[in-house]
């Protein structure tokens, strides 16, 4: 093999290696994003369920009597509050 058939040979091999690198981080890349899209939905999901958890609370809240009607407003007050936590704890880590 001449001389400058082994130099050529040698910058292919080293190119080729640079590619698989990056196929390779690009594949990391990938995973990295189903990570956090997982994440994400799961976030979602329990934000949801807070949300699902106030509405059946103000519900509650609407059809309650007098009698127990300051205990609810109460309750509905830290759900209310804990649910709008949250989304904003999520949405400050998007």
């Amino acid at each position: 093999m001449s001389k400058r058939d082994e130099s050529i040979e040698k910058m292919k091999l080293q190119l080729d290696e640079v590619n698989a690198r990056m196929n390779e981080l690009q594949a990391k890349a990938q995973a990295v994003k189903q990570d956090a899209r997982d994440t994400y939905e799961a976030e979602m999901a329990k934000l949801r369920q807070q949300s699902q958890l106030a509405h059946a609370k103000l519900d509650e809240l609407r059809t309650v009597g007098e009698d127990t009607w300051e205990t609810m407003v109460v309750e509905m007050e830290k759900i209310r509050d804990a649910f709008t936590h949250s989304f904003h704890y999520f949405k400050s880590q998007l």
